[in-house]
């Protein structure tokens, strides 16, 4: 059996025979209004090779300059990991060859990062807290973009390949941790509670927009597995690019059980990036993986080193908001919520969901029973998170207000936030279409009263005699009538009315 095989291990039987170890690179885009070492904008989605220059793509004689503001997050973002920060640091040339990569290297730090020995306590979906060590941040630059056009969209197979260079030069931070090892059965779990806080944390400083759907967040997942008797890590692997938290832990544990099948049929792991896909949770791979020689790092000669001076360090220190973990515990007592109740909507994604709700005019009560009842269904069904669902925060708060002043049901409103969801516009414009607007009415509403009555004698002789709770069939037969846009509760009460 070779490392490609595709068998896997039972995940009890991997935690029974080995120890994984996990190390985990999350690269984050700076939200700079300008590249790393140049001053073209770093605008999303702009159209391809439209924000470069003769920096950012590398041309003979061009010269980088560093951007102070992207220093400025890196430091920011060292600090509220608890991590030193280097009095001076220095850029280096990465030399390597991709055609993304349009100087044939790329602008990074190595032996002397800006930010490094840090921390970030986690916790685990069942309450457990966890430390993850942070090894060190450090600044580069990104990479352009392949398009592989025909095919998979993977480059073998495509008939062609495209080049767009707006990304290259967008400045970057990696985190890297330290090796995670203690985990066992919950390595994968870790994996996602890991980067879960670590893009709640990036998000509280405000730089980055963290959307991992768009590559601004993105995860490198490096997996191994020791034997129960071993004494040194086994050879790792690096799933690349892993851009949903779903994803990270679903990667994390399709390695463990891969490498697993490998290792007990006598094979060996090759230290290689592999490639994650969505479609299956399955990774394939990539290439082998170089090592820090390979990339012949030198000093960046056009960029002097980064040295931020104490004071401007300390006044850095006094930016920082106010932490993710201490904001939930005050949100917690807000809301009057339990500690189980907390963790729940964390774990669902839905808590700044539901806070933008309520900063929108819902109700916290009102906001959290639909983020974690009817949308955590929808994204459930659609197998997204709840965050990637096609619907705002303020556009809740609009199908919340139409209930309560009484324009719809709760039923209404389902049909109305799934118009929303499937792109028919804004719930007003859904409403007007799918003419869904309780039906106020009285005349017509009596009039479907009438008939109901008429249809069932027996059921209108119980109401007369008394069982109110007979009400509930003709109550039942008029919201059928009305298509369900009768107010149940003004419909019994012209129900009872007419049987008096």
């Amino acid at each position: 059996m070779t490392a490609a095989a595709t068998e896997l291990f039972d995940y009890d039987q991997v935690i029974a025979d080995f120890d994984p170890v996990m190390g985990l690179e999350v690269h984050v885009e700076l939200g700079t209004e300008t590249k790393m070492f140049c001053g073209c904008p770093t605008t999303f989605g702009a159209d391809p090779n439209t924000q470069v220059c003769p920096v950012c793509i590398g041309l003979p004689g061009s010269l980088p300059v560093a951007n102070v503001k992207a220093i400025e997050s890196a430091i920011r973002i060292g600090l509220a990991l608890n991590c030193s920060i280097r009095p001076s640091s220095v850029f280096a040339r990465k030399n390597y060859f991709y055609p993304d990569q349009p100087k044939n290297y790329q602008i990074s730090q190595y032996d002397e990062p800006i930010a490094f020995d840090g921390h970030l306590d986690v916790v685990l979906p069942d309450g457990t807290p966890w430390r993850v060590d942070i090894e060190r941040a450090h600044m580069e630059e990104d990479t352009g973009k392949s398009l592989h056009i025909g095919g998979s969209g993977r480059i073998h197979g495509a008939d062609h390949s495209l080049l767009d260079y707006n990304r290259a030069g967008v400045p970057l931070v990696e985190i890297v941790t330290k090796p995670i090892v203690g985990a066992g059965e919950r390595a994968p779990e870790v994996a996602r509670a890991y980067v879960s806080a670590l893009r709640d944390l990036l998000k509280a400083l405000d730089v980055s927009d963290v959307r991992m759907d768009q590559g601004s967040l993105r995860c490198d997942a490096n997996v191994s597995l020791m034997r129960k008797d071993a004494t040194e890590f086994g050879t790792r692997t690096e799933t690349k690019n892993v851009n949903s938290l779903k994803s990270v832990e679903i990667a994390v544990r399709y390695e463990m059980r891969r490498q697993a099948a490998v290792l007990s049929a006598g094979g060996e792991i090759v230290q290689e990036t592999r490639h994650f896909h969505e479609a299956d949770g399955t990774t394939s791979a990539g290439r082998r993986k170089e090592t820090a020689e390979d990339y012949r790092y030198f000093p960046e000669p056009d960029l002097p080193p980064v040295q931020p001076d104490r004071a401007w360090i300390d006044e850095l220190a006094t930016t920082l908001p106010e932490m993710p973990w201490v904001r939930l515990a005050r949100i917690k007592e807000d809301w009057g919520v339990s500690d189980e109740v907390m963790r729940d909507l964390v774990n669902v994604g839905a808590v700044d969901l539901i806070i933008e709700t309520v900063e929108a005019g819902a109700s916290a009560e009102a906001a959290r029973g639909w983020w974690v009842a009817f949308l955590a269904q929808q994204a459930n069904t659609r197998g997204v998170e709840l965050v990637d669902l096609p619907i705002a925060p303020t556009q809740v708060a609009t199908i919340i207000g139409m209930v309560d002043d009484g324009k719809l049901t709760t039923k209404l409103a389902q049909q109305v936030a799934s118009g929303v969801l499937d792109g028919e516009g804004e719930p007003e414009q859904v409403v007007a279409d799918r003419g869904l607007e309780v039906v106020r009415d009285d005349s017509a509403l009596q009039k479907a009263v009438d008939e109901a009555l008429a249809a069932n004698p027996d059921i209108a002789d119980k109401i007369r005699g008394g069982k109110v709770a007979a009400a509930g069939k003709i109550v039942g037969d008029v919201m059928k009538a009305t298509r369900g846009q009768a107010d149940p509760a003004r419909v019994k009460e012209l129900v009872l009315a007419a049987c008096s």
